[in-house]
């Protein structure tokens, strides 16, 4: 699997910035022109890239009210059924080139998650730069094996897989003769409480399977996806919102922007705290080093007189001899008159 990753002008992977995604979902509320609104707050909250969804109630599911089409599942959702649920969330496909646009011209990446063999074609034909792969979506292996004939980078979401689900994933994929893959850490309940996120899983995915590696956060508030940063996350995306008080399927785990905007900060915040391993000195810090601990004469010490614990100490700052020379000076006797604050060195010493 590849290292580094082209997502239209952006580069993922070791070295460049985590890849920031506002998740519009149905957070649109049915409205064109709020739609539009949650893209232009995205940029200014400070996101590379906005991803929709690319399905409509027919390709996902069937307008079909008998018990297996209920949900029930002990979600936010329960009480309605799987058709009317995507009749309210869907993006309406009309809208996607446009959104897109605006996106592009905002300078940000646009990508979507399909559901369904028409959803990749007309994704293609807008020539998206990535396909998202949502979790409930990990086996279905036709639906992934087209996408990663594509050539385009596959970003899969892993919430309800089991180990055994992201091996044949990814060995779809190889088959296709396509490495960029990106495994987003996941967990498929709305909201995530804490105690579920399970983070520790991002580096060792990136371990064990040698590909790049992200979070798919639903958990509230922007502290599990700094983490998962710190952690080696290449890509965090998160819900967003205009307000979760304007309700929708979604609002109630999406970020608002001013939310949203203060993880993005944070998220820039760790990546220059992280740094790279080294054990060199900043400029800084060696001038820090002055301020550390020294020998020094704190009596007067006449010419021939000898070198106490009364008269030399290990104090700050750091502008004479080492401390670790100590014990060795114990017992000498000066060579000249020292008078007490001086700074001990070599020179001092008979």
């Amino acid at each position: 699997m590849e290292k580094r990753i082209k997502i239209g002008n952006r580069y993922l992977g070791e070295g460049e910035r985590t890849f920031i995604v506002a998740e519009v979902s149905a957070n649109h509320l049915q409205d064109y022109r709020r739609a539009e609104a949650v893209i232009r707050a995205a940029k200014e909250a400070g996101a590379d890239a906005v991803k929709l969804q690319t399905y409509t109630p027919d390709t996902i599911t069937l307008d079909c009210d008998n018990e297996y089409f209920q949900i029930k599942q002990g979600t936010i959702w329960d009480g309605t059924t799987f058709y009317k649920l995507y009749e309210e969330a869907y993006t309406p496909w009309d809208w996607q080139p446009k959104l897109m646009k605006l996106a592009n011209e905002l300078g940000m990446e646009c990508f979507s998650s399909p559901f369904d063999f028409s959803a990749v074609d007309f994704m293609e034909e807008m020539k998206m730069p990535a396909y998202k792969i949502a979790s409930f979506e990990i086996r279905d292996i036709p639906l992934l094996r087209k996408v990663a004939a594509l050539g385009k980078p596959v970003i899969i979401a892993t919430g309800i897989a089991y180990l055994e689900d992201i091996e044949r994933a990814l060995r779809v994929c190889r088959e296709e003769g396509n490495g960029q893959v990106v495994l987003l850490k996941c967990t498929s309940t709305y909201p995530t409480p804490y105690e579920d996120m399970n983070i520790k899983v991002i580096p060792n995915m990136a371990e064990v399977f040698g590909c790049l590696t992200g979070l798919s956060d639903h958990s509230m508030g922007s502290c599990v996806a700094v983490a998962g940063v710190a952690l080696g996350a290449k890509m965090v995306e998160k819900h967003f919102t205009l307000s979760r008080a304007d309700g929708g399927p979604d609002a109630a785990f999406s970020m608002e922007p001013e939310e949203f905007k203060r993880m993005a900060d944070e998220i820039r915040t760790v990546e220059k705290a992280l740094g790279e391993v080294t054990y060199r000195l900043t400029e800084r810090q060696e001038k820090s080093r002055e301020e550390g601990r020294s020998l020094f004469v704190v009596e007067d010490v006449a010419a021939g007189e000898t070198f106490t614990s009364e008269n030399i100490r290990s104090i700050r700052p750091a502008f004479g001899m080492a401390p670790m020379y100590y014990g060795e000076i114990l017992g000498k006797t000066a060579r000249t008159d020292i008078p007490r604050g001086t700074p001990l060195s070599w020179e001092h010493v008979e």
